[in-house]
This record gives structure tokens, sequence and C-alpha cells, in this order.
């Protein structure tokens, strides 16, 4: 099996599942035994500010004196599972002992170590924060690919870290050199 892990899946425009629709996702993991991922263009209506009141991880009057880009930093809609966990993709300048190098230089780390780290510091380069993810049971993902559910995109760390958000889809569908208009939902097979 080639596995798809560090790289993005980028929703069919006729996605039959409202919750993916439009979606970009990284993938974490792929292999034999299913995949794990997290949507990176679709934000919650809450701030990272929010996250770190309502788990208690600094002085309420520290939160308040963050600077805006930290306290208005966005919160991914990270997928439909385990919809209360935290998730952060981030540059490899910070590492805990629960990290995941996934690919690419991209970790993944799931402890409250790091969304403290990313609001006083010593806090990774670069950093998205996600609440959820996506999860595929073995064979499942492949399934929707071969059933036109997907298109895979290559990694780009411009793509997850530095373009806006609203136009992560895009951008995701600019990579393969096509738009919105030029995005056929029906598929053909050789």
């Amino acid at each position: 099996m080639n596995s798809l892990e560090g790289q993005f899946l980028v929703a069919m425009p006729d996605m039959a599942d409202e919750r993916f629709a439009e979606s970009v996702i990284f993938l974490v993991g792929h292999s034999d035994d299913g995949a794990m991922g997290l949507v990176v263009n679709h934000e919650l209506d809450m701030r990272f500010a929010d996250i770190l009141d309502e788990l208690d991880l600094g002085d309420p009057d520290m939160i308040i004196r963050l600077p805006d880009a930290i306290r208005e930093r966005a919160v991914m809609r990270g997928g439909p599972v385990e919809k209360g966990r935290g998730f952060v993709l981030h540059s490899p300048d910070f590492s805990s002992g629960n990290t995941y190098e996934v690919a690419n230089n991209i970790c993944l780390t799931a402890t409250l170590e790091v969304l403290k780290a990313m609001a006083f510091g010593p806090a990774p380069k670069a950093a998205l924060f996600a609440l959820g993810c996506c999860g595929w049971a073995p064979g499942q993902l492949e399934g929707e690919i071969a059933q036109n559910g997907w298109l895979t995109v290559p990694f780009s760390r411009e793509l997850l870290f530095e373009t806006p958000v609203e136009r992560r889809y895009d951008a995701a569908l600019g990579m393969l050199n096509i738009t919105r208009a030029t995005l056929s939902p029906d598929a053909g097979h050789a």
C-alpha cells in the first residue's frame, strides 16, 4: 500500500457527507490499520483565548494580556471524531514526550503542554490548532478515493501554515492546476 501520510485530501464538489464539503484534510496517519487526518480549512466559532480560558491554562489576567495574534488565533474544526480533543500540527522546533513526527518536518502533539507553549512560549514557529479529527477504518479511505470522493494533493508547508484559511480549498485545487470551475464531479476510470 502507498501511504498518503503527510499529504492533503481535497473533497470533491459532490461530497455526499456535508461535514466534509469543501474540506482540505492533512493526513497525519495512513496505514493498513486505517487513516487519521485533520481538517485544516474550516474554523470553529471560537478563538485560541477561549480554549485557554476554558481549560484554565493560565491566569485570566495573563490570558487577557496576550498579544492579539495569540489570543485571536483560529481554532480549526478538525473533524467529527473526538470533537472535544485538541490536536496541534506544528513545526519540529517543539517537542514533548508525546510528539509524533508525521512527515515533511510536521509534528503532531495533543497535550496541554503544547497549548501552553503556543500561548506563553517557547512556541513552535508554525502551528495549527484543531478540535476533533477525521478517522477512516482499514480500506475505507482507499474506497472513498476510488469512488471519486477525494483528490490527493502533495504536501505544501505554505498551504498548511501560511495560506489564509478561507483560501486553502482553492489553493489546494490550484496545486493540481484545476479550479472549482474546471473540477468535474464525474470520475473517469481507465
